[in-house]
């Protein structure tokens, strides 16, 4: 794989993404293991820089470096010298000096991890971890790998075609709904989305197979194999785009009723944290229909198989 940087779910293309997928779930079997270690990026630097918050998407990349050997350095804006005004080039410059090989990088401008991918400011490989409402790449690909596992038989170099995906709820903020429709499409699925007018935009709307703003209404007229529940991002809202919590959980939140007009193995997904209530009820987050746990523990192997090819060390191996 001749991939340097993994900007957006748009660089993978079929074969690429299926590779990463097999090696993710190689990767799987490092965490059943009594010495959870492999020594592939042994005396590489990672870098794990956060200008946003996180806990599922930062601790899966720490954990999923320090299984690969890797020698990590955690940078959180908030504790550094971000807080005190230093620019993105400052900051990726002093990573450079200190001979950083790969940087994960999360922050609240979208577009800012292509920016630094294609600055010059660094010369090794760049991860988005997710950019304002841009991408979130690895995201889409832990979540594919969960489709994959769950619903293909015998999944081991298989694409997901035929499968019948819909994304619900807040499209317009969610870098998660724009990486899942593009790598989703890119492993032949068929992308729905369900949203309120006002949270999806028409631009991604013409991109989907199909778009309701009726969830009861897509239910019956759509056979779906995986409902992705997108959390409601209310910190970004400058506006009002639907007239209340309750009014929302009533007509676009997953409960116990509509999942029972689902087909028996439909699986509930949702990226996290969930707003238990609003955009998903306990019934549905917490039942056998459920991936949610799985998608958090492909997340480490799904990185593990990214930070893999990305440092080149297959081609060593």
């Amino acid at each position: 794989m001749k991939l340097k940087h993994l900007v957006s779910a748009a660089d993978l293309n079929r074969a690429e993404a299926i590779q990463l997928m097999d090696t993710a779930v190689e990767m799987s079997s490092v965490s059943a293991r009594e010495v959870k270690k492999l020594p592939a990026l042994r005396g590489k630097t990672v870098v794990n820089l956060f200008y946003e918050d996180s806990t599922r998407t930062r601790v899966s990349f720490e954990v999923a470096e320090k299984r690969l050997s890797a020698d990590v350095v955690n940078v959180s804006a908030k504790g550094s010298s971000v807080s005190k005004g230093e620019s993105l080039k400052d900051t990726v410059q002093t990573l450079a000096a200190i001979s950083a090989d790969i940087v994960v990088m999360r922050h609240s401008a979208s577009g800012a991890a292509h920016t630094l991918a294609n600055s010059g400011w660094f010369d090794g490989s760049v991860i988005n971890a997710g950019d304002g409402t841009h991408e979130h790449p690895t995201q889409a690909l832990l979540d594919a790998i969960t489709l994959r596992d769950r619903l293909i038989s015998d999944p081991l170099g298989k694409d997901l075609s035929g499968l019948n995906v819909a994304i619900v709820g807040d499209i317009a903020h969610s870098r998660v709904a724009r990486s899942n429709l593009l790598l989703l499409k890119t492993l032949g699925a068929r992308v729905h989305f369900i949203a309120p007018p006002t949270l999806l935009p028409r631009a991604l709307s013409a991109q989907a197979v199909s778009s309701h703003h009726n969830f009861d209404n897509a239910i019956e007229e759509q056979s779906f194999d995986a409902v992705m529940m997108l959390r409601v991002q209310s910190e970004r809202m400058q506006a009002a785009f639907f007239p209340s919590e309750a009014e929302y959980s009533k007509l676009w939140g997953l409960n116990r009723e509509r999942l029972s007009r689902m087909n028996n193995h439909t699986l509930v997904m949702h990226p996290g944290p969930m707003n238990r209530g609003l955009e998903i009820d306990s019934f549905c987050a917490d039942s056998e229909n459920s991936t949610i746990l799985d998608q958090v523990r492909n997340g480490v192997s799904a990185r593990m198989s990214v930070l893999y090819h990305l440092a080149g060390t297959e081609r060593n191996a």
